[in-house]
């Protein structure tokens, strides 16, 4: 049992018929909507009255507990035993209490995949896919994303200012998966749009489900009869022997993992080293902190804040608080990270114990090459503009609704316009998707002198599919 105890005083105490809907006075606390989005921190902290459990909204008519002390969260994602993944487990949804057309519905619905899945078949699943992304060489995929972020900077580099989500973090880990997992563009559209559609939980999400799923099939589909060096290959051909439909899940799930979370981890990283005096030194030095700053993002904004749902396999008692059979438990990563009990450990340098990849039998496998793609692409993008700063003030920057993300809405930045080096001699998309054996180089571009203005994200910047459509295509 873990020791984080409640807090008693004006909260009805645990086990009061008060306490269960108790949220700062007025029922379960939503994790919706512009006031959590602009400050959630603020949320946590009102929800910490109730203790390290809290009650919640996800969205409307869907309640939660939400487990927000560091402790109880370790102790939820360590006891299979006892707390479930499986969603066909939630009761509210299973009886329509909670209509299937609800926003969150298509991030917390049952998919057979390894995120899911319990036991035999969670073991089954997750080894098709770590042994298959075992296969990527990092040496490669580090030389890849190289490749990648120059490309995406050639251009918006000229014009002296650019959108770095939707121009950047956005497109950059979508470049690497469509790659690394034979992805071609026009299904890699759908893939996209669809995912982001439903992390966003708002009322289009059903639709963009639709469309993620079309995509996914499509892609089955094309590997099954081309199958080619790259990981959906590699999944197809491994010995758990994944039917049409296993394999579009873990696909999905793949996806899920490797292209939203990454570009809020690119994107916050970006934001803290542009608008924090602790970095501007080491930056106006020429010494990129980028790995401390990855560190202190993956503990104070989480890409995923709020998820890793679990079910309790029967009515049980923790930290004080009554959680019933088959009710979600939704794990707060971003609220467990920041509790009061870790702030010494937290701000200890080289400290990784944060959930931001949460822990145990479900923790993400695929943390290492995730970092490592962040890493490069801030790299990448400061050593190519190393004069870039925020384009509007930091308090100004909006972040995207939702229970889940942690996530920006734009990033505006300006630069000294930088001048497009030589072409690089990249193969083209038909091609395996590694490009090399070793890193490449990064190679600064001649910098014109130019006075700085005032500027906002591009009013009308290129659409970065048609971008990404002639890159694939070598042109």
């Amino acid at each position: 049992m873990s020791t984080t105890q409640p807090v008693q005083g004006a909260v009805p105490p645990p086990g009061c018929p008060a306490h269960e809907g108790h949220a700062g006075g007025s029922g379960p606390e939503p994790l919706y909507g512009p006031a959590f989005a602009a400050d959630p921190a603020r949320t946590y902290a009102s929800l910490r009255r109730q203790g390290s459990i809290a009650r919640v909204e996800l969205a409307p008519g869907v309640p939660a507990s939400l487990v927000i002390g560091y402790d109880t969260a370790l102790e939820v994602l360590r006891s299979p035993e006892r707390f479930a993944k499986d969603p066909r487990r939630w009761k509210a949804l299973a009886d329509g209490t909670v209509p299937p057309d609800s926003p969150v519905v298509p991030m917390m619905m049952y998919r057979p995949n390894a995120l899911f899945t319990d036991g035999d078949e969670h073991a089954r699943l997750r080894g098709a896919i770590t042994d298959s992304l075992a296969r990527i060489d990092p040496n490669a995929l580090r030389g890849y994303v190289e490749h990648s972020a120059d490309s995406l900077i050639d251009e918006f580099g000229p014009t002296g200012e650019a959108d770095l989500r939707g121009q950047y973090g956005s497109v950059l880990p979508l470049l690497v998966f469509c790659r690394m997992y034979g992805c071609p563009p026009d299904i890699g559209e759908k893939l996209v749009v669809g995912m982001s559609g439903i992390f966003a939980a708002d009322e289009n999400s059903e639709a963009a489900n639709a469309v993620l799923a079309e995509g996914i099939a499509e892609l089955v589909a094309l590997k099954r009869a081309k199958p080619k060096a790259d990981v959906t290959s590699w999944l197809m051909a491994h010995p758990a022997k994944l039917t049409d439909e296993e394999m579009g899940q873990q696909l999905t799930l793949l996806m899920g993992a490797g292209t939203e979370p990454q570009q809020n981890l690119i994107c916050n990283t970006l934001r803290l080293l542009l608008s924090d005096d602790r970095f501007a030194g080491d930056l106006a030095g020429g010494s990129m902190p980028v790995e401390d700053a990855l560190d202190e993002v993956l503990w104070s904004e989480s890409p995923m804040a709020n998820y890793a749902v679990h079910y309790p396999v029967h009515d049980l008692e923790l930290d004080g608080t009554r959680l019933r059979e088959g009710e979600p438990v939704v794990i707060s990563l971003a609220a467990a990270n920041a509790d009061p009990r870790l702030a010494e450990e937290r701000h200890r340098g080289g400290n990784r114990a944060h959930l931001a990849w949460s822990a145990g039998p479900h923790a993400c496998p695929a943390k290492s090459p995730a970092r490592l793609i962040a890493a490069v692409a801030v790299e990448k993008l400061l050593d190519r503009l190393p004069d870039v700063e925020l384009a509007v003030g930091v308090e100004q920057l909006e972040w995207r609704q939702g229970p889940f993300h942690r996530a920006l809405a734009a990033l505006p930045v300006r630069f000294p316009p930088a001048t497009v080096p030589a072409a690089a001699t990249e193969p083209s998309g038909a091609s395996s998707w590694n490009p090399s054996t070793s890193p490449s180089s990064s190679t600064p571009p001649v910098g014109t002198s130019t006075q700085k203005q005032p500027v906002s994200a591009p009013s009308d910047p290129r659409h970065w599919w048609s971008f990404l459509a002639r890159w694939w295509r070598g042109r």
